[in-house]
């Protein structure tokens, strides 16, 4: 839902494409995150479906192309390794997504808010109940900051 929307309202930043991946993508990241540092051919063989190894070279390549891999040459192979843990990239991902909706015009601030609350209540109630303590927190230290 929330893709459909940013979709609608936005449109992607740089770094918003950088982040979003594609489900092979995503599943050779997820590879990398579990294995840390890896070569093609361990990737292929992680991966659980046949997919030839040039397919997956040239996905690797286009992650590192993308910032979002490492990758060195000990011998006469690549080795990958994820430049930043699964939380950071989810992180900075959602961060990405609210900061374009924020930016955004005056409708689609309320749309984002409404819909996760929404979402929220269907899902799990006492987490509403820690969203309203972390807002409370932040109104107090944005005020011992100054800002109203």
């Amino acid at each position: 839902m929330i893709r459909f929307l940013k979709n609608r309202t936005a449109p992607p930043s740089r770094d918003a494409q950088q982040l979003s991946l594609g489900r092979l993508e995503f599943d050779l990241m997820q590879i990398l995150w579990a294995r840390g540092e890896s070569n093609v051919r361990d990737v292929v063989q992680q991966l659980g479906r046949p997919l030839a190894y040039t397919t997956v070279m040239t996905t690797l390549d286009r992650l590192y192309k993308k910032g979002l891999l490492d990758r060195r040459m000990p011998d006469r192979a690549f080795l990958y390794s994820a430049r930043f843990s699964r939380q950071e990239w989810e992180r900075t991902r959602a961060e990405n997504v609210l900061t374009n909706f924020l930016t955004g015009p005056q409708a689609s601030r309320e749309l984002l808010l409404s819909s996760f609350l929404d979402a929220v209540g269907e899902h799990d109630t006492a987490l509403l109940d820690e969203l309203e303590k972390k807002i409370r927190r932040k109104r107090r230290e944005l005020f011992r900051r100054g800002q109203p």
